[in-house]
């Protein structure tokens, strides 16, 4: 017999729930997607459950039926009768004995929906960023549920008054955001990194990247070091929650002259034709 305590109550393992033995809980090994809605449509969707599938590949869980996954979410979703929504779901090995390479789980899966939270002030003002080291696995290609260098990074951006960080690799160079793509504006030209293990798969990146001539824009993807983006003349983050938001100060040094650029303003309007298609 085992016992586990559980709020100063010893219970035997046998009878908890199985969310207290999930594999998600003991090793963060799941994986995860967040979209949303845009006047009661859902943006993007099978572009989302494409890269959901390709992790569940990445972290070898089998036997999931994406059709199934699909229907849950438009299920949900109009049950919630939200337009503008932001949907969360995960789902993880299994719930079993705490061992590293237990066999024959069943994935659990678990979603959420909640209001899409108004980010109109940081469109119009910007916001401001710190870079950090980035301490992340080397496959953040998955979109898996690994999150704790994310989280400690975001809290420190939120203790020096940032709105997000930014990973810088051990040779100096710019990953991405510990929650969004990053992107750079040099003149008339777009830059960011190009996708590798160490990045993940933007949803968003890839509608900016479909975008960007509209904007009357040029195309660099190229990994730039920290020091070069605070000369750039515009910088803005991409992420599904928040679309396209400007970043104004990095590192405490101000983006050109401290406000929204032009550029950026104009893939903000583009995106939200995008949307409205």
């Amino acid at each position: 017999m085992q016992l586990a305590m559980i709020e100063d109550k010893f219970i035997e393992t046998e009878k908890l729930d199985a969310a207290y033995l999930d594999y998600g809980t003991f090793f963060g090994d799941g994986v995860y997607e967040v979209l949303r809605s845009y006047d009661g449509k859902i943006f993007a969707l099978e572009e989302h459950l494409g890269r959901f599938k390709r992790s569940l590949r990445g972290i070898d869980i089998e036997g999931i039926d994406i059709e199934t996954v699909r229907q849950r979410v438009l299920r949900s979703f109009e049950k919630f009768k939200t337009p503008n929504a932001k949907i969360y779901f995960h789902i993880t090995r299994g719930s079993g004995p705490r061992d590293h390479a237990t066999e024959g789980l069943t994935p659990r899966f678990f979603l959420m929906i909640s209001e899409v939270e108004d980010y109109s002030e940081q469109k119009k003002n910007g916001i401001s960023a710190i870079t950090v080291p980035d301490t992340r696995w080397k496959r953040c290609d998955i979109k898996s549920l690994n999150l704790l260098p994310n989280v400690l990074a975001k809290r420190l951006a939120h203790k020096r008054g940032c709105d997000e960080a930014i990973f810088v690799d051990d040779k100096g160079g710019i990953t991405e955001g510990s929650s969004s793509a990053f992107f750079a504006i040099f003149g008339d030209k777009l830059q960011t990194s190009p996708l590798a293990a160490n990045i993940l798969p933007s949803i968003t990146r890839q509608f900016v990247l479909k975008i960007y001539k509209n904007a009357g824009l040029g195309l660099l993807e190229k990994q730039m070091k920290a020091e070069d983006a605070t000369k750039a003349d515009e910088i803005f983050i991409a992420v599904s929650s928040k679309d396209i938001v400007p970043v104004v100060k990095l590192n405490e040094i101000q983006i050109a002259d401290g406000k929204p650029g032009k550029y950026t303003k104009l893939l903000i309007k583009e995106f939200e034709k995008l949307v409205k298609k």
